[in-house]
């Protein structure tokens, strides 16, 4: 099972994974996972990817288009191992629902999920 995971902290979260059940199992290569740094996608000097929301109000969102380039680099990769590959797609967010033991068993099914990481108050949906 691969995880790629779309952040803006990829070492952080590399560094939480790297220990106990989860970093014994990417050690026995039963789990396979990547963090990808979404700022290596901005298209500015400053490698920024966060904006106002459009029409004012507090906060800040990430922008679509580093996100997007970001899950299109990984897309490719997954593609490159395996061409039928059909990742499912996660967006982690405090205004989504409670993981649970059912969705558990349900991702375990699955070969390929990549998980995105929501900072901000989400993202530009422009």
């Amino acid at each position: 099972m691969r995880f790629d995971i779309m952040t803006l902290f990829p070492e952080m979260v590399m560094n939480g994974l790297e220990t106990s059940i989860i970093g014994r199992a990417v050690k026995n290569k039963i789990l396979e996972i990547e963090a990808w740094n979404i700022r290596d996608y901005a298209f500015n000097k400053h490698q920024s990817v966060d904006d106002y929301p459009y029409g004012g109000g507090a906060g800040m969102l990430m922008q679509a288009e580093p996100v997007y380039q970001a899950y299109s680099a990984v897309l490719e990769k997954i593609k490159s191992e395996n061409p039928e590959a059909q990742p499912r797609v996660v967006y982690l967010s405090p205004q989504g629902g409670t993981f649970s033991q059912e969705m558990a068993e349900d991702y375990a099914k699955e070969e390929d999920v990549i998980l995105l990481c929501g900072h901000y108050e989400g993202i530009d949906e422009r």
